[in-house]
């Protein structure tokens, strides 16, 4: 078993996690920052036009994998 940190990237703001979660593989690690970026997303885009927020996953010994999302809503003419 593995501890993963899960950091934050909210447009430019950063959050670093302090505190990690040990996982047994890099496959959950991939599930936690899948499930982490679709949660965090459906309650910080309301309201937003436009946002790019991102999962920052790395080990003790670095970054390992990023997952992001971009949101971008246009009205059009009618």
């Amino acid at each position: 078993m593995k501890k993963y940190y899960f950091d934050i990237r909210d447009g430019s703001q950063f959050i670093s996690d302090d505190e990690g979660v040990v996982l047994p593989n890099i496959e959950s690690a991939r599930q936690e920052a899948t499930s982490t970026l679709s949660e965090i997303t459906r309650d910080w885009v309301r309201g937003r036009p436009q946002h790019h927020m991102a999962v920052e996953v790395r080990d003790d010994h670095g970054p390992i994998l990023d997952a992001s999302v971009s949101f971008v809503l246009k009205l059009r003419a009618t």
